[in-house]
């Protein structure tokens, strides 16, 4: 019992720098899904030099964490952590598939791979929500190609077919992927066929206005 009080000591301090830890990883969790928001917000509006200061301010903090929580694994691992790394994966995603350029891959971004799978899920929401600001300029052809992209990325998740203890519940994102990805091809479909009738309807008029002419 003599040595009871040097062995609370330093529980004492072990427990003190874990929640330091802890409180730091939440501040900065908060901090990288705000600027990961900013950047996608930044690409739909297509301002790319904000939306890349967005990712690279985010990129600092994921640097961050990755060496603050070297001895704090379950940490690092915890849900707000994984969440907001989710996140980082979705934004760099987003930004090079609508931008048209190279998908960063997992080492890239220093995630963990269930970490980016999830993240790729969530981005087809966001290639949804392009669709739909494209289509309301009649720019099709664009949308199709972002439709592809919806589907690769479905394609491609369905083949993760692993318990969700190992994907980290990839399986339940994949299933709302597939519901995105089903929603913008029935309204490219609907587009694309209200594009046809308005440009037969047009042919129409000219030819009528040319008999009329004659």
């Amino acid at each position: 019992m003599e040595k009871l009080d040097q062995i609370i000591e330093q529980i004492h301090q072990t427990f003190e720098a874990r929640t330091k830890a802890r409180d730091q990883a939440l501040k900065q969790a908060r901090q990288l899904t705000r600027f990961c928001a900013n950047a996608i917000r930044a690409v739909h509006r297509d301002d790319w030099d904000l939306a890349q200061e967005h990712l690279a301010s985010a990129q600092e903090l994921v640097d961050a964490l990755n060496h603050d929580l070297i001895g704090y694994k379950d940490i690092y691992f915890a849900g707000y952590t994984q969440d907001a790394l989710k996140e980082f994966a979705e934004a760099h995603i987003t930004y090079a598939l609508i931008k048209a350029e190279p998908l960063p891959t997992p080492d890239d971004l220093k995630l963990e791979h269930h970490t980016y799978l999830k993240g790729l899920a969530e981005t087809a929401g966001e290639l949804r929500r392009k669709c739909l600001d494209i289509l309301r300029h009649g720019h099709s052809a664009e949308a199709e190609k972002l439709l592809g992209h919806m589907n690769d990325i479905y394609a491609v998740l369905v083949t993760i077919d692993y318990p969700d203890a190992i994907t980290g519940g990839l399986r339940r994102l994949t299933d709302i992927c597939r519901g995105v990805t089903e929603r913008t091809r029935g309204d490219l479909t609907l587009s694309l066929r209200q594009e046809r009738l308005e440009k037969h309807l047009l042919a129409f008029e000219g030819k009528l206005a040319d008999e009329n002419k004659g």
